[in-house]
């Protein structure tokens, strides 16, 4: 065989996996788009026990095709404080599991002539194709046929690949290749791992080993310590993306390397041994479905052995990833800064939700701070008009992450629905920032008030203090509408909108009146109008973020 043939051998076999790969990222997109409403409940179960945890871990898995990218979600999660560290392994776990879904599409081709690839491989791309083209507005055939492109590309990868491997089948390069990981676990260990590590994926890893399997050139011995390294291997991207993370999601991706580890070292044992009483089962050749089983056999027993010791495995992190024993003197405020993770891209469901949590923590902040704005108008508290300044400057900032986050997913793969929503969570952040606003002008009235030592009259004190405690109470059901999505907090910030527009009205008139008999005095009524003023826009502000909700639902 001349190089030039060697050379395009190898271009066709880089082709093919680059389909694999792209093949099982696309069927993924697919399947996290159409699966958007049940990971967005998923969510809710991973502050459940350990079990549980594992359920959804394994179920997550199987939608995105990938335990790296639940891992490092995983590490977003705790990094943003959504999860605890108990929780975290029982994700992990069930990730582990989740997994083996990708070896038994793989393992496919030997299931009888009707699952091979060459032959309704091509099909599924043509029919999700012409999906794709004339769904025009459904966005679930839009979905269906997204994954029936990514299913069939990654069959025609690996027929390319296998096709290459093929001519190299009877070659003693790779007899001798495998015989020798086969007899030395460590280097066959070592050769997982770094394979696994550097495309970034062990179920892509696997494929490649299933493919070699197919055509006859692996045998189990081999086969079985190069699995074990790369399930070692799939770790490494969710320790590299702990880099930066707080110390406990750190520990949440030594946790993962630990479990790993662990049941790499017991099974390798145990196969070592098996190999070393039966030389003659080691050097039989394995196929792609028999590397499957074990794919399975190994990731369900490891965790049916490890679970009862989860607690013990985040006690041995933190041997490893030691909490300061000092806790730093952090603003609450600033620490909820870190909570916007990157990491969490790998879910865009998972994203959405957690920028959510994170705007519903900014309306917490800019409620808390409008109501020390109205108290330090109606007591005359100084220090704490000056406190709002202060928080106002933290709601800025944290106002400009949010939208930066919020950017970025939109150039994540989202359903119709999760655009709208995202496109409504840009609006909600800019009505918070300006009751943020209105609150600092409140703040700086009670300064006025205070430095000119004026007094509101007895009427005019009750009166201001009715029209602001609907305003708060619009606020905060505007908030809660937005963190739980009921519509009775809609409709309860409908009505006390209504209740200050009509109060504005009422005691604008009034106070004009008494300005007219002499009661009060202009810099007085000044300072009374204004102060309405920006009440009444906080209450518009306040059904603007509450009638989104209606506007995501509909």
């Amino acid at each position: 065989m001349s190089k030039f043939e060697i050379l395009g051998l190898i271009f066709s076999f880089a082709g093919g996996l680059g389909m694999f790969l792209y093949g099982m990222n696309v069927m993924a997109d697919g399947l996290q788009k159409s699966a958007g409403n049940k990971l967005k409940q998923l969510l809710g179960y991973l502050t459940r026990n350990p079990f549980i945890g594992a359920i959804v871990g394994m179920l997550v898995t199987s939608i995105i095709q990938s335990s790296s990218a639940t891992t490092v979600m995983v590490v977003g999660f705790v990094n943003a404080g959504l999860m605890n560290l108990s929780q975290a392994v029982g994700v992990i776990m069930g990730a582990n599991i989740g997994t083996t879904v990708t070896a038994w599409l793989v393992s496919m081709n030997e299931w009888g002539a009707l699952f091979k690839p060459d032959f309704f491989a091509p099909l599924l791309v043509g029919i999700g194709a012409f999906t794709i083209l004339f769904s025009g507005k459904k966005e679930k055939r839009k979905d269906i046929g997204e994954i029936l492109v990514g299913f069939g590309l990654l069959f025609i990868g690996l027929n390319i690949m296998s096709d290459v491997i093929k001519p190299f089948q009877d070659s003693p390069v790779f007899s001798k290749a495998f015989v020798a990981l086969g007899r030395n676990p460590l280097l066959g260990i070592l050769v997982g791992v770094i394979v696994t590590a550097i495309i970034q994926s062990s179920s892509a890893s696997v494929g490649i080993l299933q493919t070699l399997a197919m055509n006859g050139v692996v045998n189990w011995s081999s086969a079985i310590f190069i699995t074990l390294g790369q399930n070692i291997g799939t770790c490494v991207t969710a320790m590299l993306s702990s880099i930066g993370a707080n110390k406990t999601a750190k520990r949440a991706a030594t946790i993962h390397l630990l479990f790993n580890v662990v049941g790499a070292v017991i099974f390798g044992i145990i196969m070592y041994i098996v190999f070393m009483v039966s030389p003659q089962f080691a050097s039989s050749k394995i196929n792609s479905v028999e590397i499957s089983m074990f794919h399975t056999v190994f990731n369900l027993t490891n965790t049916i052995i490890l679970f009862p010791f989860a607690e013990l495995l985040v006690k041995l992190s933190g041997v490893f990833i030691r909490e300061k024993t000092k806790v730093d003197d952090e603003d609450e405020y600033e620490v909820s800064l870190r909570h916007l993770d990157e990491r969490i891209f790998k879910s865009p469901s998972f994203a959405v939700e957690n920028v959510i949590k994170e705007i519903v923590n900014l309306g917490k902040i800019t409620f808390d701070n409008t109501k020390n704005s109205i108290e330090a108008l109606l007591e005359n508290d100084e220090q704490m008009a000056n406190r709002v300044f202060e928080v106002e400057k933290v709601i800025d900032k944290h106002t400009k992450l949010i939208i930066d986050y919020l950017i970025k997913i939109t150039n994540l793969s989202l359903t119709e629905k999760q655009h709208l929503i995202v496109k409504n969570l840009f609006y909600t952040v800019s009505n918070i920032e300006r009751v943020g606003d209105h609150a600092e002008n409140i703040a700086e009235l009670a300064i006025e008030k205070i430095e000119n030592s004026i007094h509101f009259s007895d009427q005019a004190y009750r009166e201001l203090k009715e029209i602001c405690d609907t305003t708060i109470s619009a606020l905060e059901n505007a908030i809660k509408a937005r963190e739980t999505g009921n519509i009775t907090y809609v409709a309860n910030v409908e009505q006390m909108e209504k209740m200050v527009d009509v109060l504005w009205e009422d005691l604008r008139q009034a106070h004009i009146e008494r300005l007219s008999q002499g009661i009060c005095n202009s810099e007085t009524g000044i300072i009374f109008i204004d102060t309405l003023t920006n009440l009444e826009r906080i209450s518009d502000h306040s059904l603007n973020i509450a009638q989104f909700i209606e506007d995501d639902q509909d």
